[in-house]
């Protein structure tokens, strides 16, 4: 509850109602639950960054807070302070909701559609004759696995057998939307409605206003969390395309650079890896050269 101090009768008239709440909100709009100091937002991005490698902005001091104080309610802290303290000595599970809380997840079916001509080309190029082997390193919420199995099953029709997809991401709750496989129809609305048709089987009952991801979509498709800063991956080499897409505009180039290390074994040597339209590799010439659009070929592979 918010203590207003309370005017003294004998200096002024008593507010009417309407004057007391715009007073309170006009007055107090910025007052907070939780003690936020520039010291702990510091102590976020430090460990943000040890943990994620994500470079946070200053000016996302806001958004830090906001997300984080829901933390503080779960685990019964007063303040930043307090909770930081505790992450820190007794860290455990709340390093993942941490993590969790701090990771943005924005997607859509088929986002950046320039890519996906490229990967059918490129499909049609490698064939039906050997296994090919993809990689999503940061799949969110599963728009965009999905958006790459379906662009396999156009390419290759009922033939699927021998596309593997891997899907992975940070954040262990929008892995678990991704596993699902269910949307609401907003998130479809978009899509030609033949893709819809061929790729979606719509709710009914209590399901009505969902749509699922098809099962022989789905099947291609094994979702595990990993830490693109891991030393190692779970994902073995050689893979046939990496899409990376979104994620490194969140990492400063010296972290870029040490994951972008550790693509290039993993990528066959025509291999192929796709990055987000605002995201550059000219600090890692020795390692990709660009092939237009945010495709990228191995640099050893001219």
């Amino acid at each position: 509850m918010l203590n207003t101090p309370r005017p003294s009768p004998s200096l002024s008239p008593s507010p009417s109602p309407s004057t007391t709440l715009a007073g309170i909100f006009s007055r107090d709009s910025n007052v907070r639950e939780f003690s936020f100091l520039p010291v702990d937002f510091e102590r976020v991005r430090k460990l943000i960054y040890q943990q994620a490698g994500i470079s946070l902005s200053p000016v996302k001091q806001d958004m830090v807070y906001s997300r984080l104080a829901r933390r503080l309610r779960a685990t019964a802290c007063s303040s930043f302070s307090e909770y930081l303290d505790r992450l820190e000595r007794h860290g455990g599970d709340e390093w993942q909701h941490f993590i969790n809380a701090l990771t943005t997840n924005l997607t859509s079916f088929f986002r950046e559609p320039h890519h996906f001509p490229i990967l059918a080309g490129h499909l049609q190029k490698l064939g039906e004759h050997r296994p090919i082997r993809i990689w999503c390193s940061a799949a969110s919420t599963g728009e965009e696995p999905y958006s790459i199995a379906i662009t396999v099953a156009e390419t290759f029709g009922g033939n699927l057998s021998h596309v593997s997809i891997i899907a992975s991401d940070l954040d262990t709750n929008v892995l678990e939307t991704a596993r699902k496989g269910v949307y609401p129809v907003d998130r479809v609305e978009k899509l030609d409605p033949e893709r819809l048709r061929r790729f979606f089987l719509r709710g009914a009952g209590g399901q009505d206003g969902f749509v699922s991801v098809r099962p022989e979509i789905k099947a291609m498709i094994s979702f595990q969390r990993i830490n693109l800063l891991d030393a190692s991956y779970a994902v073995k080499g050689p893979l046939d395309i990496i899409f990376c897409r979104n994620v490194m505009i969140y990492f400063d180039k010296a972290t870029q650079y040490k994951i972008l290390a550790r693509f290039a074994p993993l990528l066959q040597p025509d291999g192929l890896m796709f990055a987000g339209h605002s995201e550059s590799f000219l600090h890692a010439t020795d390692l990709f050269r660009s092939l237009g659009k945010t495709v990228y070929a191995l640099a050893a592979s001219r």
